[in-house]
């Protein structure tokens, strides 16, 4: 069955970084998109970043733009995000996505991880 297992979350001060990791299994990784999306305390859920199945495009929302890097690894079946000047208000569960196509498809995702939480703070 598909697993998606998110790592990496943890404490950050303002302006500092995370790096986190999307470990997949049970499907054939390198043949689907990926996203990352979040959701802060009490707000609905936002898509962050997303990654062709290839590698070879990748999206951003406009609120992390050049600071955010979204990568992937088709041989060890995990997609990356790269969090860099990080901004209290992004406090808040960080979930990777699998898309059901290889190009992404903004809001069709069909299968979630369970998230890990970050939280930015002084």
């Amino acid at each position: 069955q598909v697993q998606l297992v998110e790592s990496g979350g943890g404490l950050a001060q303002p302006g500092g970084s995370l790096r986190l990791s999307c470990a997949a299994s049970g499907f054939t990784f390198s043949s689907y998109a990926m996203s990352w999306a979040r959701q802060a305390p009490g707000k609905g859920l936002e898509w962050v970043s997303g990654i062709y199945s290839d590698g070879s495009d990748t999206y951003y929302a406009d609120s992390v733009k050049g600071r955010f890097t979204i990568s992937r690894d088709n041989a060890k079946n995990t997609v990356y995000l790269q969090m860099n000047s990080l901004k209290p208000e992004e406090t808040a569960l960080y979930y990777c996505a699998k898309g059901p196509h290889g190009q992404l498809v903004l809001g069709e995702y069909d299968y979630w991880g369970q998230g890990t939480q970050v939280t930015v703070s002084s």
